[in-house]
C-alpha cells in the first residue's frame, strides 16, 4: 500500500469535462469535511486529501457517492513532509482527470513557548501550515490556471494578531497570509487565490484550552459565541463558485473577534 491509497471513481469523459473538482485538504473530519460536504452540495467533485484519518475520509466519500454515484475520492499523504504535495497533486489529479479548484485546509496546531521550541515543531508546524499549501499550489498551478480556477487557503485571525504560546503556528500562518496574497499575483489573470481567517470555530480535541480559557474568548467576541464549521465552508463555497471579482483577499470568519484583539 502506497502513502496515496486512492479510491478513484470511473467517469465518462463527457461527465469528466464538465463537473469542476475540488481538492480538499485535511478533508476527512471537522471544518475540513464540512466544507467537502458543501462544496459537493453545489455540484462539485471532491478529493477528499487525508494524512492519518483513512478510514474516516473513506466514510466521508462513500456518504458522498450514495447521493451522487462517481463524485468524491479520497488521497492520503502527510503534507508536512518534502516532497509529498508534488505527489499528493498527482494523485488527485489522477481521481478525475481535472482540478479546478484547491482548498488548503490542513493544519496543526500547538503551542510552542518559547525556549521550548526544537526541530520537530518547526517541521510540523511550518510543513503543514506553510510548506504544504505553498508546494501543493505550485504543482496544481499549470492546471487551475487551465481550468480558469480558484485556490482558497484557511488561514487564521493569529496570523496577523499571535496566539500567546504559539509563536510558530501564528508564524507560519502569517506567511500564508503572506503566500495567498503572493499567490494571487502569480497565478493572475487566470485565476484567483484568496483566504479565510476564521476565529473561534472548534476547539482542539486535546483540551489545549481550559474552560476559562474558551469562556474568555467567547467573551472577547463581538458575537458572544464560538462560530461553526459551515461558517467556514460556506466562505469557501463563495470564493470557489461564487466570487469571480475577488482575489488577494482574506476574510475574517471569527464573529468579530479580530476587531478589538
Amino acid at each position: 500500500m502506497t502513502p496515496f491509497d486512492s479510491a478513484r471513481p470511473s467517469l465518462d469523459t463527457h461527465e469528466a469535462d464538465t463537473l469542476p473538482v475540488v481538492l480538499v485538504t485535511g478533508a476527512a473530519r471537522r471544518v475540513g469535511a464540512e466544507i467537502a460536504r458543501q462544496l459537493h452540495a453545489a455540484g462539485a467533485r471532491v478529493v477528499l486529501h487525508y494524512r492519518s484519518s483513512g478510514g474516516e475520509a473513506d466514510k466521508l466519500a462513500t456518504e458522498l457517492n450514495t447521493r451522487r454515484a462517481c463524485s468524491a475520492a479520497t488521497v492520503g499523504g502527510d503534507l508536512a513532509r518534502f516532497g509529498t504535495a508534488d505527489e499528493v497533486a498527482a494523485a488527485a489529479l489522477a481521481c478525475f482527470g481535472r482540478i479546478d479548484g484547491l482548498v488548503n485546509n490542513a493544519s496543526s496546531f500547538f503551542p510552542t513557548p518559547l525556549g521550548s521550541i526544537d526541530r520537530a515543531a518547526w517541521d510540523e508546524l511550518v510543513g503543514s501550515n506553510l510548506m504544504g499549501p505553498l508546494f501543493l499550489s505550485q504543482a496544481l498551478a499549470p492546471e487551475i490556471r487551465r481550468r480558469h480556477g480558484a485556490v482558497v487557503n484557511i488561514v487564521d485571525i493569529h496570523a496577523e494578531r499571535p496566539l500567546p504560546h504559539y509563536p510558530v503556528y501564528s508564524a507560519a500562518k502569517a506567511g500564508l497570509a503572506g503566500l495567498t496574497r503572493a499567490l494571487a499575483i502569480e497565478l493572475a489573470p487566470e485565476a484567483r487565490v484568496n483566504g479565510i481567517a476564521p476565529g473561534p470555530i472548534e476547539w482542539p480535541e486535546d483540551g489545549q484550552f481550559s474552560a476559562g480559557e474558551r469562556q474568555h474568548i467567547i467573551d472577547h467576541t463581538l458575537l458572544k459565541r464560538i462560530g461553526s464549521a459551515a461558517d467556514i465552508a460556506r466562505t469557501v463555497r463563495f470564493l470557489i463558485f461564487d466570487a469571480p471579482y475577488i482575489t488577494g483577499q482574506i476574510i475574517a470568519v471569527d464573529g468579530g473577534r479580530s476587531a478589538h484583539l
